[in-house]
């Protein structure tokens, strides 16, 4: 057991395990959040490096299973759609990932939470913020290199996503199985930056493997509740735990 640790004493360990397996549950049954969950909740009890590493194999894991859920068809058309958004978050995921230790975090999560916070009340208000359709591929494109800006330092680059798809009204299966397609691809290559970078080492990626059953679990457990949400209580859904997010964010960027 002492191996899978990371040098972590058990209660923090299994607070890790507790966490991710929340964090699963909410993944399964909205279809994405887990990383931020995560590092919101890590960042209280473990170590920076250890909690960003802890969090990638589990990402990596449940997102091939969203991603797949309705086979390799599916997912395959679907990363064709959002070729633009991947493109952009593969490439500053590699290129953000190697400033992890050299840019200070606080001023990332104040960029990213106010205005994802400000984007989903918005939402919530009634307040329609649709992209006009002939800037679509820009704004894919640019949100995708803003996910991976933020997510090559600090394992989170969903909520770009999630406001796009929110932004141009895909519906819920589509929204979730494109997340789970995005997601995989950056994690995979969250996982080989940080290879590189030296956050996933010897003494990490035991303790981020022993993550993923917790992880896989709550996924599982998520996976029937999502099935019963129509897709106005899953929009509704959404829109919260993008406010949610947004506001931790920024507590995080204030580190109170």
């Amino acid at each position: 057991m002492d191996f899978l640790m990371a040098g972590l004493n058990p209660v923090a360990f299994w607070a890790a395990m507790a966490v991710t397996l929340c964090s699963g549950f909410i993944k399964g049954a909205i279809g994405f959040a887990m990383p931020m969950i995560m590092v919101s909740a890590f960042s209280s009890f473990l170590p920076p490096e250890v909690a960003l590493a802890g969090l990638i194999l589990p990402v990596l894991l449940t997102n091939l299973s969203q991603a797949f859920r309705q086979g390799w068809r599916a997912a395959w058309q679907t990363a064709r759609k959002f070729w633009r958004f991947l493109a952009g978050t593969v490439v500053f995921i590699l290129l953000s990932a190697q400033f992890v230790r050299d840019i200070p975090q606080p001023v990332f999560l104040m960029l990213l939470g106010l205005p994802i916070t400000v984007f989903a009340l918005l939402q919530l208000a009634g307040r329609k913020l649709a992209l006009r359709l002939e800037h679509r591929a820009r704004a894919e494109t640019v949100l995708g290199v803003i996910g991976g800006l933020y997510g090559g330092l600090s394992g989170i680059w969903g909520p770009p996503l999630l406001v796009y798809l929110l932004s141009v009204g895909a519906e819920k299966v589509e929204t979730i199985r494109a997340q789970g397609v995005v997601f995989l691809i950056g994690a995979v290559v969250l996982l080989a930056a940080h290879l590189q970078s030296g956050v996933m080492n010897a003494t990490t990626a035991p303790f981020s493997a022993a993550l993923a059953l917790p992880a896989m679990l709550g996924m599982a457990l998520g996976y029937a509740v999502q099935d019963r949400l129509d897709q106005g209580r899953f929009r509704w859904w959404t829109q919260v735990l993008l406010v949610v997010t947004g506001l931790n964010l920024m507590r995080q960027a204030f580190n109170v």
